[in-house]
């Protein structure tokens, strides 16, 4: 049997390049700053990425990706699209810019290691670093950090390197398995994404009711409904699906058909999603949803 690897040593500041300036690229390279490390290149195509680094690396000079990739002894961030991040990393490898022993860390939730297979061909280490935040690019973002996860996907040999590079970071490392990225990422983005998305729909219906500051109006309740349903799960369920009132339900199909109809369909999904919860959590009696799901059956054959 062969010995495990040991950990590699790196040096206390190290010397690290941020590829990809966009929102979250360019915090994680002022955060990093921040916290002692030398950030020596950085690199971001368009005008906006060019202002971030202005306004949060001011005095990290502008590269190429190879020349940053190359210059990032220690540790290279490639913060760049998903869709991206593959052709990124295997033109950097092909073109010589990856050295053995670089940590290449790329921060999409979605991929794990497999990504950067072309790096560890060529002897560099790879680490897959997703911060579950959701960021603006402006330096209020660094103070956001503070307490953050990060999802970490990383060979053993070098756990104890990602663990302090999250701490400087000042966020906690949850270690995801390479198989569980997906399902990781859906939950982050279901949770996050979705959730701008239904606040927003929340809003444009009470201007549709009248409201003329509907963010004043939401603000109090979402912040209490996510609190309690952040402290109690399933426990935190309350209004007229939870209660099984289809009397009710059915008076808000039938008012958004007329007035909103591309809200119905997100409506009767979350309805029918929250009505089972209810039903499993034991805040709804399954004879008392029968009535409230014929009711969501109906409207989803009518439209």
């Amino acid at each position: 049997m062969s010995a495990p690897l040991r950990p590699p040593t790196f040096p206390r500041a190290l010397t690290v390049g941020v590829l990809g300036a966009g929102r979250v690229g360019a915090v994680l390279g002022a955060a990093l700053a921040a916290a002692g490390h030398r950030v020596v290149a950085a690199s971001g195509a368009s005008g906006a990425s060019r202002a971030r680094l202005a306004l949060l690396l001011p005095q990290t000079p502008h590269r190429p990706a190879s020349e940053v990739a190359r210059a990032a002894t220690d540790l290279l961030i490639v913060a760049v699209p998903d869709d991206a991040l593959a052709a990124v990393v295997t033109d950097l490898a092909a073109g010589g810019a990856l050295r053995p022993g670089q940590v290449v860390a790329h921060t999409s939730g979605a991929h794990g290691l497999a990504v950067l297979a072309p790096a560890a061909e060529v002897g560099a280490r790879p680490l897959a670093l997703h911060p579950a935040m959701t960021f603006t690019g402006s330096p209020d973002d660094l103070s956001r950090l503070t307490g953050s996860s990060y999802g970490v996907t990383v060979p053993a040999e070098l756990r104890p390197f990602a663990a302090r590079l999250v701490t400087d970071l000042g966020g906690v490392p949850e270690w995801v398995g390479e198989a569980d990225r997906p399902l990781y990422h859906a939950a982050l983005a279901h949770g996050a994404n979705h959730l701008v998305t239904l606040v927003n729909e929340a809003a444009d219906r009470l201007r549709d009711a009248g409201v003329d500051r509907p963010e004043k109006m939401l603000a109090p309740l979402l912040r209490a409904a996510l609190d309690n349903a952040l402290r109690l799960g399933d426990d935190a369920l309350t209004g007229p699906v939870s209660r099984g009132d289809a009397g009710t339900v059915r008076r808000h199909l039938d008012r958004l058909a007329r007035t909103a109809p591309e809200s119905v369909p997100a409506y009767l999904a979350l309805a029918r999603r929250t009505a089972d919860r209810a039903v499993a959590a034991g805040r709804l009696r399954a004879a008392d949803a029968v009535e409230l799901r014929r009711v969501l059956d109906e409207t989803e054959i009518a439209a």
